[in-house]
């Protein structure tokens, strides 16, 4: 019993050095918790993006960077957030159709639809889109692809609800899709929930029964044909038409030969005709005999000609020269 009336028991003796061993204990556990933290926060300052994406990085809560691929640094302990968004990938929407792997479903609900002319089709479309602004398309819509789903939907309705069942099911998808695509991409920039559109397609397009989708692939059927009937009458015309060029290249050049040869006789006979009277200026009894023995020789080939080289009607000395040698060689007689 101690002096102030206290009872000492042998277990109750204070012990100095367990207590000096508890506050080591607690200062090492101390520092390996401030050690780990600061291994969490200094692993959590780097992020790596892709090369198909871009970074989001918001400070507080406020969007502050827009970083690229790369290996990028950021406030630990939630003072920065990153968001990484798939910007540099073509992504799809499916209207009328779902394929997940080999599974190909269809949905008549998004599909079925009334032309112009007042007739159902089933019309399937495939859309590609990307990510243009990875701010707009996080933080000003709350789903951006449903707001882009509805809006295709709705313009797709539009456009084939103006269109005939002709132009949708057979030669107007072109337009329709180019139509579809426009309209789309104007409303896209008056939203700007940072999505753009590259392409949308039919990927099919039918009636609703069997009966007039056998009526329309015989329409096809019969274009088809047209088709190919005009195209052989066109491979025909083309050839054809380099032989009748040929040939009547051929006739204008012989009638322009003949032309020539005919000017060039007439040109030859004025000129024989010009000397002949040249000639006849001169001489005209000699150029008369000379014309009449050359028409006796024409007109009488094989007839024998003498002439008589007597001076006049009463000289006793006449005499008779045959031209025999002469016609021998010049084929005539004279």
């Amino acid at each position: 019993m101690e002096e102030n009336g206290t009872y000492r028991w042998p277990g109750n003796n204070p012990q100095p050095k367990k207590n000096g061993n508890f506050k080591k204990v607690f200062k090492n556990v101390l520092l390996i918790l401030l050690a780990v933290i600061v291994v969490a926060g200094a692993s959590s300052c780097f992020y790596t993006v892709d090369d198909k994406q871009q970074a989001v990085v918001t400070t507080f809560g406020k969007v502050t960077d827009v970083t690229d691929a790369g290996v990028h640094f950021r406030l630990p302990f939630g003072i920065q957030q990153v968001r990484k968004v798939d910007v540099n990938v073509y992504q799809k929407i499916e209207l009328g159709y779902n394929t997940a792997g080999s599974a190909y479903t269809v949905n008549d609900n998004e599909s079925s639809m009334i032309t112009g002319d007042y007739n159902i089709v089933n019309v399937d479309f495939f859309v590609e889109y990307k990510i243009s602004d990875p701010v707009r398309y996080l933080y000003s819509s709350d789903n951006p692809e449903m707001i882009l789903r509805n809006l295709i939907q709705s313009q797709v309705r539009n456009v084939v609800g103006s269109s005939t069942v002709d132009a949708v099911l057979t030669d107007g998808k072109e337009n329709i899709q180019r139509q579809v695509k426009e309209l789309v991409m104007q409303i896209l920039q008056e939203y700007d929930i940072g999505l753009t559109l590259v392409d949308v397609k039919i990927q099919d397009a039918e009636p609703p029964t069997q009966e007039v989708i056998e009526a329309f692939k015989a329409v096809e059927t019969a274009k088809q044909k047209a088709e190919t009937v005009i195209n052989d009458a066109k491979a025909y015309q083309n050839a054809q038409i380099p032989q009748a060029e040929a040939q009547a290249d051929q006739l204008i050049q012989n009638a322009e030969f003949l032309r020539q040869k005919r000017i060039n006789e007439g040109v030859e006979q004025v000129a024989m005709f010009t000397a002949m009277y040249e000639e006849y200026a001169r001489n005209p009894q000699i150029t008369r005999y000379r014309m009449y023995y050359e028409a006796i020789s024409q007109i009488l080939p094989g007839v024998k000609l003498y002439i008589n080289t007597g001076s006049g009607e009463n000289s006793d000395l006449q005499m008779l020269l045959p031209l025999e040698p002469m016609t021998n060689l010049t084929g005539g007689a004279e």
